[in-house]
């Protein structure tokens, strides 16, 4: 009678009240998601739209319009094509051929991110101890410093939407436990992952193979354990290494079918030695603007100030990530090891590349901000809420967060890059040219591919195409025409375009830009 008692009327075991509870606690989530997604949304929009996002949204329209493949396409040295482009397939089918798209997409992911980081720091504790963990991981994320903090978390897709598939694999493992099928569903995961990009080769295969390894290592030589007794490291290492080569394996085989090219990571791992120690002075201020606290060389003021309190932000994340370290070989919490190998390897890997030379190039670490986010949540909440002293200050900061957040959604929208004159060549008929990546793509999304402009860059004093997020189609003078270069802020050679192509028929000023149009396909003379 008793277990009957303790059943509630729909069969779920608890007391009488704990489906309610389940329920509100559930709308309470939805809500906070909601109101997030609004919030990032808005910020989204004070980052204008570049023709790195409308890459991104040309590639997803092809796909809905059947080139599945994107044949024909030669990409960056990340794809997205297992992660974002679908999510950009999705918003297009409601929204069209928009700037607008990257917008929500990005709002998107980054609602996600912090909504699967949340999840993660609060693993299976409850109540207060459930609620203080996701306070401190969503306070640490709520809100990007701008605009660069937004630029690299909140605008075109990038790294940090990477972390999204990884802290799904790392709920698994939380979540699952010892299962047999968590191996397979976590290989599975991470290869999705890895096509879309490598970085969660860095941040999510080798972190799970190496906290395996240690793992079994210690158990056999440490603790006289026997070899098999460890089959579920062995399982999850392996499942690792076998989702890294089956993504390896699926990249290749979609080139092979006729589906698009990646550009080499190689030329990335050039870095020397010698510049190590300013890579590493870049490092550690992207992690003071990854936590939306980079006070370097801002004016004094209420930003400033806001800047200041997010350092609190980041001290939290710093303490967890040395916790977590020191308890490494002794923890028994694969989540936690495998959070603080993917922050290493993730840091070590930005650190010794050719990427590491300014701030904004930080996007390439950007998962250590989630991971390190959602170890303070795990490893600190505990403490903090025990505390008398430190509990109530932290509020107080997370009160502070959010009064920056809503200091940032006042900030003016802006259009899309090169919007003005987007819109002036569709309505002086000027339909194909050539510019600068950065006037290339953005100009297709804006006009809705009404006016193509193809990338091209300088070289041994000529125009050259660019094979980056673009077509060799685009320069087949037996397919494409171009009849006009766009002269702007970013590509401002016009001794170039005489080089290349002569003299131009007419020349118009509009605004900061010239547009030198010419009588000929443009494209016979390119390199």
């Amino acid at each position: 009678m008793k277990a009957e008692s303790a059943r509630s009327p729909l069969g779920v075991c608890g007391p009488p009240h704990a489906l309610p509870r389940r329920w509100v606690a559930v709308a309470v989530w939805a809500i906070g998601s909601v109101a997030a997604f609004a919030c990032y949304l808005r910020l989204a929009g004070t980052s204008a739209v570049n023709s790195d996002g409308a890459a991104q949204s040309l590639q997803a329209w092809d796909m809905l319009h059947g080139n599945l493949l994107l044949h024909g396409w030669i990409l960056s040295d990340v794809s997205f094509y297992t992660t974002e482009l679908p999510e950009y397939m999705l918003v297009e089918l409601g929204r069209g051929l928009v700037p607008g798209v990257v917008d929500v997409a990005s709002a998107i992911t980054y609602t996600l991110v912090v909504l699967l980081a949340a999840l993660l720091a609060k693993s299976t504790a409850t109540g207060r101890a459930a609620l203080v963990r996701v306070l401190v991981t969503v306070g640490i994320m709520v809100a990007p410093q701008l605009p660069q903090g937004i630029n690299i978390l909140i605008s075109s897709p990038d790294h940090i939407g990477t972390s999204a598939p990884i802290l799904v694999a790392w709920l698994i493992l939380d979540r699952a436990r010892s299962r047999r099928w968590v191996p397979a569903a976590i290989a599975v995961v991470l290869g999705w992952a890895a096509v879309a990009d490598q970085l969660a080769l860095i941040v999510g295969v080798l972190p799970l193979v190496f906290v395996c390894l240690v793992r079994v290592i210690k158990a056999v030589s440490v603790d006289r354990q026997e070899l098999r007794a460890q089959w579920y490291d062995l399982a999850l290492g392996g499942g690792a290494l076998v989702g890294g080569g089956a993504a390896w394996l699926a990249l290749r085989l979609l080139s092979a079918a006729g589906g698009f090219t990646l550009q080499p990571l190689a030329a990335q791992l050039e870095s020397r030695v010698a510049d190590l120690p300013s890579h590493l002075a870049i490092a550690g201020q992207g992690l003071l603007l990854l936590g939306g606290a980079d006070f370097i060389g801002q004016p004094p003021g209420v930003g400033a100030e806001l800047l200041a309190l997010h350092l609190i932000g980041v001290g939290l994340a710093a303490m967890a990530v040395v916790a977590a370290a020191i308890q490494f070989l002794h923890g028994r919490d694969r989540v936690n090891q495998v959070l603080v190998a993917g922050i290493a390897l993730n840091l070590a890997a930005y650190a010794l590349s050719t990427r590491a030379v300014e701030v904004r190039d930080v996007r390439e670490m950007a998962p250590v901000l989630p991971l390190s986010a959602v170890l303070a949540g795990r490893l600190l909440a505990d403490r903090i809420r025990v505390s008398k002293v430190v509990l109530p200050t932290l509020s107080v900061v997370f009160i502070g967060y959010l009064a920056g957040l809503g200091y940032s959604l006042t900030t003016p929208q802006v259009p899309a890059q090169n919007e003005q004159i987007a819109f002036w060549l569709e309505a002086h008929h000027l339909r194909s040219g050539l510019s600068g990546y950065w006037q290339g793509n953005v100009i297709a999304l804006t006009t809705g591919e009404r006016v193509r402009v193809a990338p091209i860059m300088e070289r041994d004093d000529k125009f050259v195409p660019i094979y980056w997020n673009t077509q060799p189609a685009w320069y087949d003078p037996r397919r494409s025409s171009a009849n006009f270069v766009l002269i702007g802020p970013t590509f401002p050679n016009v001794k170039g375009a005489m080089t290349t192509f002569g003299q131009p028929t007419h020349v118009y000023r509009v605004g900061h830009y010239e547009v030198l149009t010419y009588a000929k396909n443009l494209l016979t003379d390119l390199g």
